[in-house]
């Protein structure tokens, strides 16, 4: 049996981490950790960009621009709905999740998916560098991994 998995060597291209600055207290850190970890798998910091939108709303839009400019070879999304008393939560993630999947899709590039959605802001902090890891790190490494795969499939397509 053929077996084709993507790794953790150095990707070639720009990436995009892309960031909501609602609930800035959890976000930062998940930047933080999603750069500590391209960065370490060597992707150089000048090929790196951080863009910042409002919510977690707006980061499918900001993505298909992103991903239709040509510029990026994959996008670092993050960001942090904690879930409060009424549908907004719902709403708001499923629009997050749902469009970020749909620019990935569209374009045929890596979109990372690090929008924690919480019950409370202190899983949020865990889920940021606590106790449960760091997801915007996770979401970094999601993509190396996955440009690395889409790099080997290429030439059988």
């Amino acid at each position: 049996m053929e077996r084709i998995e993507g790794d953790f060597r150095t990707p070639d291209g720009r990436i995009a981490i892309l960031a909501s600055r609602f609930n800035d207290l959890v976000v930062d850190r998940l930047i933080a950790g999603a750069r500590d970890a391209l960065v370490r798998h060597g992707v150089d910091d000048d090929e790196l960009t951080l863009v910042r939108v409002p919510g977690a709303f707006e980061l499918p839009l900001t993505a298909e621009k992103l991903a239709a400019s040509g510029r990026y070879a994959a996008i670092v999304a993050l960001g942090c709905v904690v879930r409060g008393e009424t549908a907004h939560f719902e709403q708001v993630a499923g629009g997050a999740s749902n469009g970020l999947l749909q620019v990935s899709l569209d374009h045929g590039i890596p979109v990372g998916f690090g929008v924690l959605t919480t019950n409370t802001l202190e899983q949020a902090l865990d889920r940021a560098g606590g106790k449960a890891g760091n997801k915007g790190a996770e979401a970094a490494l999601a993509v190396i991994e996955q440009l690395n795969l889409l790099q080997l499939l290429e030439p059988q397509l």
